[in-house]
C-alpha cells in the first residue's frame, strides 16, 4: 500500500524515520513541511495524506504546542510510534573531527548532545531549524569545517561522512510520535483495530477538588493514566486544559469511564482511540 505522509522537516529527519518505521512494508511518499502547522494544513487540504507529529520526548518533555495544534485541527490520532533517537556527527567526506569549527543542528538535538559537544571546545555551536536540513545545507554549500548533528539516514541521503555516532548523552532517548488523519480516513484505518489507548483533552470547573474527582472516577474504572499535562486556557485566567493518555484493557469499561467523567468536565474531546504503539530498540 502507498502512504502519503506529511512531516515537519525534510527527507532524513527523525519524523521521516518514524514514518517509515511505523508504515514498515508500505511504500511511503514523504511530503516535507516547514512547520507543524503546515503538516496540519497538508492533511486538511488532502484527506488522503496522513501526518506524523512529535508530541513528547523522554528528555525534553512534551511538545505542548503540537497537542494544541491537534486539538484545534479536528483531526484524529490513529496511532503512535516511539523512536529511539540516536544522533551522529556528520561532515563533508574527508573531514577530520579535529578540524570542525562549527556544529549545526536543531536546538533540542544540540541539548541532547551536550556532553559530546564539550569534547569539541573549539567548535562554535549554532542552532538551525532542523537536523537533516543542517546536513543538507552543509552538503549543498560544501562547507568545510562545519558539521551537523542528525540521524545516520540524513548522512546517507546527503552524502555526508559520519565522524561519530551515538553521541547523545542519554542512550534512553525516545520521542513519541502520533499519526494523524482526517476523521473519515481515521474511521477506515481503525476499523477492526484492537484499541487499548486513548488521548483526551478536557477542562474542569475552577472549583476545589474538580480535577481529583475526575481522576478518582478514572481510577475506579481501572483506567491507567499514563500521562497528564496541563496547558493554560488563553483568555480564561487560572483555568487549564488537561491532556490525558489512558491505557485500558476493556474498551466497554473505557467508554463507561468517559460517560462517568463527562458531567465533571468541560469541553471534553477525544483526540484519538488507537492501539498502543511499539517502541524501537
Amino acid at each position: 500500500m502507498k502512504r502519503k505522509v506529511a512531516i515537519q522537516g525534510i527527507a532524513g529527519a527523525f519524523h521521516d524515520i518514524a514514518a517509515r518505521n511505523y508504515f514498515e512494508g508500505d511504500e511511503v511518499e514523504i511530503i516535507p513541511c516547514i512547520t507543524f502547522k503546515d503538516v496540519i494544513s497538508a492533511v486538511k487540504r488532502d484527506p488522503s495524506v496522513l501526518g506524523i507529529m512529535a508530541v513528547e520526548n523522554t528528555i525534553a518533555g512534551s511538545l505542548l504546542q503540537n497537542h494544541e495544534l491537534i486539538r484545534e485541527s479536528g483531526l484524529q490520532i490513529v496511532g503512535e510510534y516511539k523512536l529511539r533517537i540516536s544522533h551522529s556527527l556528520v561532515a563533508l567526506p574527508g573531514t577530520n573531527i579535529h578540524d570542525i569549527k562549527e556544529v549545526n543542528s536543531h536546538p533540542i538535538a544540540l541539548m541532547q548532545c551536550t556532553e559530546f559537544l564539550d569534547t569539541l571546545p573549539n567548535a562554535k555551536v549554532v542552532e538551525k531549524d532542523d537536523t537533516a536540513l543542517s546536513a543538507l545545507w552543509i552538503s549543498e554549500n560544501q562547507l568545510k569545517g562545519h558539521a551537523a548533528i542528525c540521524g545516520k539516514l540524513a548522512a546517507e541521503i546527503y552524502h555526508m561522512e559520519v565522524l561519530a555516532e551515538g553521541i547523545e548523552t542519554n542512550k534512553r532517548n525516545f520521542t513519541r510520535f502520533v499519526i494523524i488523519a482526517d476523521r473519515w480516513i481515521a474511521d477506515e484505518m481503525l476499523k477492526g483495530e484492537d484499541k487499548n489507548k486513548a488521548s483526551l483533552v478536557f477542562a474542569v470547573p475552577h472549583t476545589s477538588g474538580s480535577l481529583s474527582k475526575v481522576l478518582s472516577v478514572l481510577s475506579f474504572y481501572d483506567m491507567n493514566l499514563s500521562k497528564i499535562q496541563s496547558l493554560p486556557i488563553v483568555g480564561r485566567e487560572w483555568e487549564y486544559l488537561f491532556y490525558v493518555n489512558l491505557n485500558f484493557t476493556d474498551y466497554l469499561r473505557y467508554k463507561q469511564a468517559l460517560d462517568a467523567i463527562r458531567p465533571l468536565t468541560k469541553d471534553l474531546k477525544i483526540l484519538g482511540e488507537y492501539a498502543e504503539g511499539r517502541q524501537s530498540i
